[in-house]
């Protein structure tokens, strides 16, 4: 239920979801027509790592400019720390229906900006535009549907938004590689965003306003209105008096929601001893979830595979595609087994999977490096003079490059025509060199070269991601979504979405640089040793919620959380089993 009632949840949630939407569609109507929110962030993401490989074909100066590519992926996650904050505001003032309006309206003028750039700049420009509305809609979808779910299926109905946003990356990878071949390529896989968030747009404006905010307003009859179409009869007036002694409550202890600004709010919230454990355990599963490194196989997953090995941009998208499915099969997997399992635990067993993934892959990639094909002089002065790399000309220890130093003295290698694994030749990066590589039938590598162990490490990020999805990929939304206070829920969740959007920003904005300082071994090892952070924080500081109305989380809260003491529900039952 919305309030009240208390439901054990001693089976698989994902099935009583089912058997409740066949009952009453309308549930089902709310959560998919909220959940778009979730496919334009998730396409957001994953559409900007094939879209970059193309962008950095078209200007040659963001091909050469490290700092450029990242900037172009890191300004929607710019904006999207503006448009979390800003919508944890305006989803307390002007509800979550004109908030998920108002994310769709910014996404779809950003994806028109993105389509028509004739510069880099922007391009950037148009990504901020987007980061606003995945920043608002991030936050808000959750929360709305959270909020018109009753608590039996809340679970299940806020992991279709997870659903839905592994749904839009699949969907991008897929545009992506539909494009691959068309002109404008990657002006078409931007410029497309903008249908979902048009869809979104015209969908939200047939459906109401989420019930608990409108009570919080003081609008009851609209509230028992809607309640009316999501519950049985004989449960409404259950849910209105819940509601009523809920809000009561609040506003007796707290004051009404419209007395202070957005400052005073923060103000109350840090002080509020409830909230503020709520948003150690909130920021912390948003933090957590993006120093995993998620986001660098998101955004970067094609240039990734490259690294591994594979030269082709289609094979790369291809190869981007397997690891982007795998994410929407574990979000299936999340909804049929967050509130049999709970929270917490699938937390940590996910994190416990991405550690040892990103150990392994970092040995991989080790291994990759170091047994890269050497350089044949012979090889290099076959091309002519002028086209060899100058650095590897001059270097006076020219005998012992492999393929991996010539990357680094940012050059290109061409693949030995015999033997893709024998040495080979280290060129300048000239589009005139890297034709006459093409037409001796041979490979042209810059991100990374050839190895006979690459296809582990497309292994080893397909495991990664099944670790991550189930998990740390859906939780942390479900987490932020159920352990507020109905009078902070907009606030706290809009803080906790700000943190992962800063997260993001951080990981996002690095990956790129710390793979050229520390190379690729080094980066992933580097997130393993965040994860590892991440999971001890999430073992003291984040409670299980399975199955508990919101007033008992409150209760739970009060009284502190610690992972060695048990605390029990209202009706007896263990909450942590």
């Amino acid at each position: 239920m919305v309030e009240g009632g208390i439901h054990k949840a001693d089976k698989t949630e994902f099935t009583e979801c089912w058997r409740t939407s066949l009952k009453t569609p309308y549930i089902m109507r709310l959560a998919l027509s909220a959940g778009i929110g979730g496919l334009l962030f998730g396409y957001d993401t994953g559409v900007i790592s094939g879209a970059l490989l193309y962008i950095r074909e078209d200007f040659r100066a963001v091909d050469k400019s490290t700092w450029l590519q990242e900037t172009i992926v890191s300004m929607a996650v710019a904006g999207a720390i503006i448009g979390a904050a800003v919508g944890g505001w305006m989803n307390d003032k002007f509800g979550r229906k004109v908030s998920i309006l108002v994310a769709d309206f910014l996404f779809f003028v950003g994806a028109i900006i993105m389509a028509v750039s004739p510069a880099p700049w922007m391009i950037i420009f148009g990504r901020v535009f987007v980061g606003l509305g995945v920043g608002m809609a991030s936050m808000t979808a959750p929360l709305y549907i959270s909020e018109a779910s009753p608590a039996r299926i809340r679970g299940a109905l806020v992991s279709t938004n997870g659903l839905l946003i592994t749904g839009g990356q699949f969907l991008s990878y897929l545009i992506n590689l539909a494009f691959t071949h068309t002109s404008g390529t990657w002006r078409w896989m931007l410029g497309v965003a903008g249908i979902p968030a048009l869809v979104q747009f015209i969908l939200m404006l047939s459906l109401p306003e989420s019930p608990r905010w409108l009570y919080r307003k003081d609008k009851i009859d609209e509230a028992r209105a809607i309640l009316e179409k999501i519950y049985p009869a004989n449960e409404v007036e259950g849910e209105m008096e819940a509601l009523r002694s809920s809000v009561e409550n609040e506003k007796a202890q707290q004051g009404s929601l419209g007395d202070g600004n957005m400052f005073q709010l923060l103000k109350q919230a840090f002080s509020n001893n409830v909230v503020r454990r709520g948003l150690y355990a909130g920021i912390t599963v948003q933090v957590a979830q993006q120093f995993v490194g998620i986001n660098t196989v998101m955004y970067y997953s094609p240039t990734i595979v490259q690294f591994a090995g594979f030269a082709s941009n289609k094979t790369a998208l291809a190869l981007s595609l397997v690891t982007s499915g795998l994410n929407a099969i574990g979000s299936i997997i999340s909804m049929c087994f967050v509130d049999r399992y709970g929270r917490r635990r699938l937390m940590i067993v996910s994190m416990f999977g991405i550690i040892s993934c990103l150990v392994v892959l970092s040995i991989v990639f080790f291994r990759a490096s170091a047994t890269s094909p050497g350089i044949s002089n012979f090889e290099s002065s076959r091309f002519g003079g002028n086209s060899t790399c100058s650095v590897y000309t001059h270097a006076a220890d020219a005998s012992s490059w492999n393929c991996m130093t010539c990357l680094h003295a940012e050059c290109a290698f061409c693949s030995n025509g015999a033997n893709v694994y024998s040495p080979g030749a280290c060129l300048a990066t000239e589009d005139a060199i890297k034709g006459a590589c093409h037409a001796e039938r041979r490979t042209w590598y810059t991100e990374g070269c050839p190895s006979k162990v690459g296809f582990l490490a497309v292994i080893l990020l397909g495991m990664y991601i099944i670790s991550y999805s189930p998990g740390m990929g859906t939780v942390p939304w479900i987490v932020n979504s159920e352990i507020y206070p109905l009078k902070y829920r907009g606030i706290g969740g809009g803080i906790a979405a700000v943190s992962n959007w800063c997260s993001n920003l951080i990981v996002s904005e690095t990956f790129l640089t710390l793979t050229e300082a520390l190379g690729s071994a080094g980066t992933f090892l580097l997130f393993a040793g965040f994860s590892f952070c991440g999971l001890v924080a999430i073992f003291f500081l984040v409670p299980e919620t399975k199955g508990l109305q919101f007033e008992e989380v409150e209760k739970m809260l009060q009284h502190g959380y610690s992972p060695f003491k048990k605390k029990k529900s209202p009706n007896g039952d263990d909450p942590s089993a």
